[in-house]
């Protein structure tokens, strides 16, 4: 059976609303480490750049609410998966401070609702096509994970 969380493994035992809550300003703080003339640059030939990385979130984000979303207002809704890199064309026209600030307003919108959704709807299923049959609280624990390791990611870089 595929793990309906792939970033299970990055959760290190906080509340999934306080890891939520706490990424942008760890974002900004990471950012701020690496410094400009850093935020551009890739660690390795075929990496993003941690500027790119924070592209990849926001874009995540859009994802995750949109997912979020239609699992609420749906009867078991069909997630749609999306090719990160070819959404990751478009990152070398965008800054850091942009992406950074599409991510803090969307996770801020997002955090609204999922504060904000009936209790019953933790249970409520929606299928990954490649993952299988997960909750709206799988959702909402995979979106932490994946921001930890990203987090994980950023951090290595701010302390290269």
């Amino acid at each position: 059976m595929p793990d309906l969380n792939p970033y299970a493994r990055f959760l290190d035992g906080r509340l999934i609303d306080e890891i939520l809550s706490s990424t942008p300003a760890e974002l900004e703080s990471l950012a701020e480490a690496i410094g400009p003339t850093r935020i551009g640059l890739a660690s390795a030939p075929g990496k993003w750049t941690p500027a790119e990385i924070l592209c990849h979130l926001a874009d995540c984000e859009v994802a995750f609410g949109f997912r979020l979303r239609q699992t609420l207002a749906e009867d078991n809704h069909t997630i749609q998966p999306f090719d990160q890199d070819r959404w990751a064309s478009l990152y070398p026209t965008i800054t850091a401070q942009q992406a950074l600030a599409a991510f803090t307003a969307l996770r801020e919108w997002n955090l609204i609702l999922i504060r904000n959704a009936p209790p019953s709807a933790a249970h409520k299923p929606a299928t990954h096509p490649e993952r299988g049959t997960m909750t709206f609280q799988t959702i909402v624990e995979t979106m932490a994970g994946h921001d930890l390791n990203h987090i994980h990611q950023l951090k290595k870089l701010a302390e290269a």
